[in-house]
């Protein structure tokens, strides 16, 4: 039951010393005002009522709750608003967890643009695999990059896909014969990220929407995308990165597009939080500000890492 209510109806009881007159007043029942007394008083762990079927009078722990009854209702009220406010209003610390390249060169501009709308609002950005324990780490949210989120125990909300392309220098496709199928990556040295991609699968599909499923493998794996790249541009192998991490690169030369009839798998954007219940509205908001951010992007002419 809610104590600043049943305060309220032990004052209208105890002002009259009559629970049928408090009922008339409240336009309620009797037996309604009986049970709000009872729980209070079981609340209290005191008797604040001596009642019998002839009159209603005050215990000395009514009395004083009844001196008191304005002020303490008054606070609980006070509290009761103080803590709502911190949910509903976007002021605050927001704690977020990022993949380390992305939250610093796309995560850091979204997150300026939600600051300068939002002044009463504080950011904290921890760069990480976006794999950290979020009531562990006690972040608010993390922002997650896979083709598809295998943990199914936190609620995910899907913010963005960004495509994907296979990619590699001229040198390395001269002297290891450029693909034409992707069967035939599999005799190549194929440089896979091993949170992306951790059973070594890639998938491609063609004009016509034929998936083609193909197990690759190399002589060098990674949880981070840079080093990938950077064997890449060293004529090692052929890697797989989102399409705005190498656009510059095959704009200049330095990379080429390997397969470029074919269409690889995108990369889900996600922001995981770990319950719905008593989602801070701040969060909330931050939520859809880097749904609608990350849409509005145009991927394939970013720049930066991953």
């Amino acid at each position: 039951m809610n104590t600043v209510e049943c305060i309220g109806v032990f004052v209208e009881v105890a002002k009259g010393l009559s629970f049928t007159k408090a009922a008339e007043r409240l336009g309620t029942s009797r037996s309604v005002i009986s049970k709000k007394i009872a729980w209070l008083e079981q609340s209290f762990e005191t008797q604040l009522l001596q009642r019998n079927t002839k009159r209603v009078s005050l215990t000395e722990s009514g009395e004083i709750l009844l001196r008191n009854a304005d002020s303490v209702s008054r606070a609980l009220t006070e509290l009761k608003d103080l803590v709502r406010s911190s949910v509903q209003l976007p002021t605050g610390r927001i704690r977020v967890g990022s993949p380390p390249s992305f939250g610093a060169v796309h995560l850091a501009p979204a997150v300026q643009a939600f600051l300068e709308a939002y002044t009463e609002v504080q950011i904290t950005m921890q760069l990480d695999d976006g794999r950290s324990d979020l009531i562990a780490e006690n972040m608010d949210l993390s922002v997650r990059i896979a083709p598809h989120l295998r943990d199914t125990s936190q609620i995910a909300y899907k913010i963005a896909v960004v495509p994907q392309v296979l990619v590699a220098t001229s040198d390395f496709l001269e002297r290891a014969k450029n693909p034409k199928h992707p069967a035939d990556l599999k005799n190549h040295n194929c440089l896979v990220h091993t949170l992306k991609n951790p059973t070594s699968t890639w998938q491609l599909t063609d004009a016509q929407g034929k998936l083609h499923k193909v197990q690759v493998g190399g002589s060098f794996n990674s949880n981070l995308g840079e080093s990938l790249l950077h064997l890449a541009l060293r004529h090692y192998g052929i890697s797989m990165h989102p399409r705005y991490m190498v656009e510059e690169l095959i704009s200049q030369g330095r990379l080429q597009v390997v397969l470029p009839d074919y269409k690889c798998e995108g990369l889900d954007i996600y922001a995981v939080i770990q319950s719905k219940r008593y989602l801070p509205y701040k969060v909330r908001l931050f939520i859809d500000h880097l749904r609608k951010h990350f849409q509005d992007v145009n991927w394939s002419s970013t720049s930066g890492r991953m």
